[in-house]
């Protein structure tokens, strides 16, 4: 049915539900894609609050979305997936993020480890990790130290010992890690830096939920210790090469998470406004809901919300023109160099350039919404506080100004982003 009956059409003959008008999907099978998540996304929104308010983990609702085989969207119809493209992947992040952006941080390892083991050139490798991915394993993240490492080495290490490999270390934001049945860690050895997978159970492994932060409190962020743990050969990946597209691949979870934070709100506040028979005497209506200030806020929110999920899909796009670029070299007898450099360059550009407008969007938004509602929003049971504290959070884990830096230098001077990060001493 159309939107509207006619042209003339009233308001009471809009036939949609309020502000449907998201943009367009990021392909043509995109609807009936997500119809079959939105049931599961609507019930991890409907207890966000109560878990936020409770600290309580999302044990269940990620077990629900791995059940359901959201871990495996990426993966080929074979393995369990539905080969989704990563501008579908990140259109269903924004309506997980709109649910509970805790959750969506939680997989955001799992989610860039399966994008190693899809454009791997390690065949035998590949078809260990999709056998297990396949299978429903899940992955967190053991990467970040908090120590005193420099910029570029890790403190976590590698021994050989007559009894076999061994791991000793400990991580600092391990995110989704408590979740999880692998960690992936990233370790010294020798001089050269390797990245494998480790059991989560496995004996010297322990995770624990010390994140102590105001924002994303649910992701189990927190500290992993690795004391002698046995390592089987097949768990190191034979090189340390990672996906091209890493950078902006990691860095685009948290923005598809700050758009489901502005769509999240929006819509919040809308509902809120639609429901609210408390005016102010100097007001402007007698119903808040006709008052045009009011509805202006509202406006404000909704047109943040439309612009950060339309940038994020557009930057999501340059990154599935990276995979491509990167999956035709590895099967041409020619790779074209030129055209494989320009698409890694223009995915780490695009999302540099939308870190800071959509994190700007965001803010701002999470702000604002209290300008269209009373002092009892501010309340700690209503939980609009936690669109503001999970996206100043999300926000601050890779500086924007950095980004923004990096824009210029490339616009002035032709100089290409950083390809990998990392964070240590100086």
């Amino acid at each position: 049915m159309s939107q509207y009956t006619s042209d003339n059409a009233s308001n009471a003959d809009i036939s949609v539900e309020p502000h449907a008008a998201w943009g367009a999907a990021p392909s043509e099978r995109y609807e009936t894609l997500a119809r079959d998540w939105r049931g599961l996304f609507a019930r991890i929104r409907a207890s966000a609050v109560e878990r936020d308010l409770a600290h309580r983990l999302p044990h269940d609702e990620i077990k629900w979305l791995r059940d359901a085989g959201f871990t495996r969207l990426r993966l080929p119809r074979e393995q369990g997936g539905v080969g989704a493209t990563l501008p579908e992947l990140f259109g269903l992040l924004i309506e997980l993020g709109a649910a509970d952006t805790n959750v969506v941080n939680a997989v955001r390892a799992h989610l860039g480890f399966v994008e190693d083991v899809l454009t791997a050139h390690e065949a035998q490798w590949q078809a260990h990790w999709l056998s297990k991915l396949a299978s429903g394993d899940l992955i967190g993240a053991g990467l970040s130290e908090a120590g005193s490492a420099k910029v570029g080495t890790f403190a976590t290490h590698l021994t050989r010992t007559p009894q076999g490999i061994r791991l000793n270390g400990r991580k600092f934001y391990t995110t989704g890690s408590l979740f999880a049945d692998w960690v992936a860690v990233a370790a010294q050895d020798g001089d050269e830096t390797v990245y494998l997978q480790v059991p989560r159970t496995a004996r010297g492994v322990e995770v624990i939920d010390d994140w102590d932060g105001f924002g994303q409190a649910l992701t189990a962020s927190g500290t992993a210790t690795f004391v002698d743990v046995a390592v089987e050969s097949e768990w190191i990946r034979p090189s340390s090469t990672r996906f091209p597209y890493a950078v902006p691949f990691y860095q685009l979870v948290h923005l598809a998470s700050l758009a489901g934070i502005g769509r999240a709100l929006a819509d919040d506040v809308a509902r809120r406004v639609r429901q609210r028979d408390r005016v102010y005497s100097h007001g402007n209506a007698d119903r808040v809901a006709d008052d045009p200030q009011i509805l202006q806020v509202v406006g404000r929110l909704h047109s943040a919300a439309y612009a950060a999920r339309a940038v994020t899909l557009q930057a999501a796009k340059a990154i599935q023109r990276s995979y491509e670029a990167h999956q035709d070299a590895a099967t041409s007898e020619v790779p074209r160099l030129e055209a494989l450099t320009q698409a890694h360059t223009d995915a780490h550009v695009e999302v540099d350039q939308s870190v800071s407008v959509i994190t700007r969007l965001v803010l701002d938004a999470s702000t604002d919404l209290f300008d269209a509602l009373g002092a009892s929003a501010t309340l700690r049971t209503e939980g609009l506080d936690r669109y503001w504290r999970n996206a100043r959070t999300i926000s601050s884990h890779n500086p924007r100004v950095y980004r923004e830096r990096q824009v210029g230098a490339f616009a002035v001077n032709g100089s290409v982003p950083p390809s990998f990060y990392r964070v240590g001493k100086g």
